[in-house]
């Protein structure tokens, strides 16, 4: 199972970065690949490949900002959290992503 993502945040510093590593650990611990794209003030790191889109369950997306390139995302299921509420739940998200895409 995949789950792919993009973090960014209105400094896009530390809190991007925070919510991407959140996601991946979250994923380490329920056996779930989890790939994501950092959208910073360093530009755009990890950028996701289509076919990883493509394998994808579901898109996790921060709402802090806009996400650039999201029409990549369209047709797949789509999860939008505020980047704080990805660090404080991810491993929440990624569980009941898991248990729903069974």
């Amino acid at each position: 199972m995949k789950i792919v993502g993009v973090t960014s945040c209105p400094s896009g510093v530390a809190h991007t970065y925070m919510a991407a590593e959140a996601l991946i650990l979250a994923g380490q611990n329920h056996g779930v690949e989890v790939l994501i794209e950092t959208q910073g003030g360093a530009g755009v790191e990890n950028k996701l490949k289509s076919k990883d889109i493509e394998d994808a369950v579901c898109v996790i997306l921060t709402n802090d900002i806009s996400i650039k390139g999201e029409e990549r995302f369209k047709g797949k299921k789509v999860i939008r959290m505020g980047v704080s509420e990805i660090i404080k739940k991810a491993d929440a998200i990624v569980l009941k992503v898991k248990n729903t895409f069974k």
